[in-house]
């Protein structure tokens, strides 16, 4: 029977999501990163639960699911780190599912029967 160390067992990270140059991933809770070309993993959300990052078109940008006052929302960080955004406020879950094509708005997945302020919903700090 041959016994595999700890550090040798495969790490459970879950939704991973790849910009040009890096690999977004949630383990253990949180949002990290990862060169594509591979180095030390870096985590960029504390805090909260998150989890099912994804990547804005330019790779500038991780829109994320989190939870962070018992409801589940969709939030904007900078990919470098730094302090989440809050997009959504609906009671029921809201989870990131990706961008649109130009980066200027975040897709979600939501239990809600219709949304009325899609304005709302930019990831860029300038312009919502």
């Amino acid at each position: 029977m041959w016994l595999i160390p700890l550090l040798l067992a495969p790490l459970m990270l879950q939704d991973p999501s790849l910009s040009e140059t890096s690999i977004a991933f949630s383990w253990g809770g949180y949002i990290w990163t990862v060169p594509r070309e591979g180095g030390a993993a870096r985590q960029i959300t504390t805090g909260g639960r998150e989890a099912t990052p994804v990547f804005s078109p330019d790779g500038t940008r991780i829109a994320f699911t989190g939870e962070y006052d018992g409801n589940v929302d969709v939030f904007v960080v900078a990919a470098s780190g730094g302090s989440p955004r809050r997009l959504t406020w609906h009671p029921g879950p809201d989870t990131a599912v990706s961008w649109t094509r130009d980066g200027a708005k975040v897709c979600f997945r939501s239990g809600r029967d219709a949304y009325p302020d899609f304005g709302r919903l930019s990831g860029d700090e300038e312009t919502g």
